[in-house]
């Protein structure tokens, strides 16, 4: 069966977006690979001369064997990352899911009210309140330490909505059975409603580890020293020292790009059923 124009047009403007898309990523891996000042040259290569693995050694291994761990400081940088956006992920989770299930179904003085602010705190920029967190901070102590990093990320505004959104698609009349059953509040959720949130909570934790892996402003503010940097901000002290080196920069790029990439494609099943599922009930 022949397409019909319409239908080869719309698959050619898919086929070129995702080629646009995919493109610049694609050309980092490639440079990356590059040896070391090829990527300056002009007219500017779209292919390496030879495949190198020298970036990627000297950015990984070499400053590991002669003990100077810190002089990129990528792969700390990297236990850092993983290690914040783990416990940020799963407190996170610990304290949002609750949350959006108890806006969405339990009945308590000032629910309404309390949404209404919460909604509307989302129009406020996050930058405007980085300073006065920064000082709230300063006066705990928590500057320069990972709670400083994983503690404004525990409670999302968008995290609680978007469970609380998905949460209103169960249906009453099963909560109100398990109730007059005799079941507690906390049984219910347990047992009940977090078996049904499973793809939502997935894609929550998706987003979550996401945006704690990619968060670059707020530790680059929170973090002075440069043992506890994560990933972005190491990146973005070896763009300071070493902006001349294009194929380290695309090495250090890539390191940063594929643990999440691999995540997100390993996860995308989940993902895209939980987006859907927090989309059924308005």
């Amino acid at each position: 069966m022949a397409l019909k124009p319409r239908a080869i047009l719309a698959n050619a403007a898919v086929a070129l977006l995702t080629a646009l898309t995919i493109a610049p990523l694609l050309y980092m891996v490639i440079v990356s690979f590059m040896p070391r000042g090829e990527s300056s040259n002009l007219p500017t290569p779209l292919w390496p001369s030879h495949w190198s693995l020298e970036n990627y050694h000297e950015l990984l291994v070499r400053r590991l064997i002669d003990g100077a761990w810190f002089d990129y400081r990528i792969v700390p940088a990297l236990f850092n990352s993983v290690a914040i956006a783990a416990i940020s992920t799963l407190l996170g989770l610990l304290l949002t899911v609750p949350a959006g299930y108890a806006f969405a179904k339990l009945r308590f003085r000032g629910r309404e009210r309390l949404l209404k602010i919460l909604i509307a705190s989302l129009v406020v920029p996050g930058q405007v309140a980085m300073l006065p967190l920064f000082l709230i901070f300063k006066q705990l102590g928590l500057v320069n330490s990972y709670a400083g990093v994983i503690l404004p990320s525990l409670a999302g505004i968008f995290a609680i909505l978007f469970v609380r959104q998905a949460t209103l698609a169960i249906p009453d009349e099963m909560i109100d059975a398990a109730r007059i059953d005799g079941a507690s509040e906390t049984r219910i959720f347990v047992t009940i409603v977090l078996p049904l949130l499973t793809p939502i909570v997935v894609t929550l934790a998706l987003f979550m580890f996401l945006g704690s892996w990619n968060d670059f402003l707020w530790p680059l503010i929170v973090l002075a020293d440069q043992h506890l940097y994560t990933l972005p901000v190491a990146v973005a002290a070896i763009a300071r020292e070493h902006s001349a080196d294009g194929e380290l920069m695309m090495a250090a790029a890539v390191v940063t790009t594929m643990p999440v990439l691999l995540l997100f494609l390993a996860m995308q099943r989940y993902y895209l059923t939980g987006l859907l599922g927090g989309s059924v009930k308005g």
